[in-house]
């Protein structure tokens, strides 16, 4: 794995970045606020910014860390940050990244997330050097599994009772794909 860390990415509608403090009111009025957009998350509705403001300071200070994967997504259309991907587990030894994400409800059914989904992953292998790269979701958001399903992932299993959300324990399924079946 090469300890690159989050470098800018460009898609045809997006810019995947690193956040900056300045991000807190975009992030809020986006989706960090909306209950739908939370309610398979593993972390609660924001209830004001400056829930915001600290969660993206801590992010902030984790960038100089080349094993720490998170972007922002910035809509070209309106420059506005309109969800964030990022890698929430990181498995060294086998040099494998599983990926989470979301995105503002007004961006839904866009195509918008295939595309910063499938750019992230062509980072990862190509500039990242990882071997595997995952993406897990409640069984009970097909939307969530069609996205994965749109960058190439393969379906792997589902797992009975394996996590937890804001909507209590739930099965998770889990797809990949792997450094032979990309590109």
């Amino acid at each position: 794995m090469n300890k690159i860390g989050t470098e800018t990415i460009e898609t045809k509608r997006l810019i995947l970045r690193r956040f900056t403090a300045a991000d807190a009111e975009d992030m809020f009025k986006n989706w960090a606020s909306d209950p739908e957009v939370t309610k398979y998350l593993t972390w609660p509705t924001h209830t004001n910014a400056d829930v915001t403001h600290a969660l993206l300071n801590d992010w902030a200070s984790k960038y100089e860390d080349g094993g720490y994967f998170n972007w922002a997504i910035e809509y070209k259309e309106n420059a506005e940050v309109i969800g964030n991907i990022s890698v929430v587990h990181l498995n060294e030894n086998i040099d494998a990244a599983e990926i989470g994400y979301c995105i503002g409800r007004a961006y839904w059914g866009r195509e918008i997330m295939p595309e910063a989904l499938t750019a992230v992953i062509d980072y990862l292998f190509e500039k990242a050097g990882m071997n595997r790269v995952a993406a897990l979701h409640d069984a009970n958001n097909a939307k969530s599994g069609r996205v994965i399903e749109k960058a190439g992932m393969k379906y792997e299993g589902t797992l009975r009772s394996a996590g937890k959300n804001n909507q209590g324990i739930c099965d998770m399924v889990v797809r990949s794909i792997i450094r032979s079946e990309w590109g």
